[in-house]
């Protein structure tokens, strides 16, 4: 077994997670700004980084403390699927294999993303979800109390949710929901910006750094 050490831009901390877990890694560890992955196939490995040996470990058990059950907001609390802690009174849990798509929900942005939506939808509203990846916010949505809930996303690979299709916000006809929710790189997030208010009377946006250079999110 060999392990690969890696200090990931936090913009690109969930994208390179699901690329891991694709690329066959056993487990995943994190610490103070690196994640440690590992490997049998050392060929794999070497696509990330330099790979070391290592000693045999328990690293099923390794990985499951790197992604502790936590609360999020005032109503989510997000589990990965081997959890056995019960859920808080009055809480939703939001269950979420750490090794699926972009939106493991440990990231600050979808956290973010997640506290916002507790304040703006609706029991009844209609939610579109866009660059949905492992459909974390979809999922959040339907927990909330949405009436209607459509994700989109450009990778054919993205989690199926009940009602998804692979595109993006601007095959979608203007007015036809309550809120949209996006939560995708700061680079496109901007010229995306006007179909956003085209086809929602509330936006949720994340993915970007403020002025302090932390993790934001805004509702319009």
């Amino acid at each position: 077994m060999v392990v690969v050490r890696l200090e990931p831009d936090p913009r690109e901390y969930d994208v390179l997670i699901a690329s891991l877990w694709e690329a066959g890694t056993l487990g995943i560890t994190e610490g103070n700004g690196f994640l440690e992955a590992f490997f049998e196939d050392v060929e794999a490995a070497r696509r990330f980084g330099e790979p070391q040996p290592v000693e045999n470990q328990d690293w099923v058990a390794r990985t499951q403390q790197a992604f502790p059950p936590l609360m999020i907001g005032t109503k989510f609390f997000l589990a990965p699927p081997w959890s056995v802690e019960p859920t808080p009174p009055g809480r939703l849990r939001l269950v979420m294999n750490p090794g699926g798509q972009f939106g493991t929900g440990y990231h600050r942005t979808t956290q973010l993303c997640l506290e916002a939506m507790e304040r703006v939808v609706r029991p009844g509203d209609s939610v579109l979800d866009v660059g949905s990846g492992s459909g974390i916010l979809s999922m959040a949505a339907k927990m909330l109390g949405a009436g209607r809930v459509v994700s989109c996303d450009l990778d054919p690979d993205a989690t199926r949710t009940d009602a998804l299709f692979i595109g993006s916000v601007d095959a979608v006809k203007a007015g036809a929901f309550d809120v949209v929710v996006a939560n995708i790189n700061e680079d496109v997030l901007g010229s995306m910006r006007p179909d956003f208010e085209r086809v929602a009377r509330v936006r949720i946006l994340s993915g970007f750094q403020n002025e302090a250079g932390e993790w934001d999110c805004v509702v319009i």
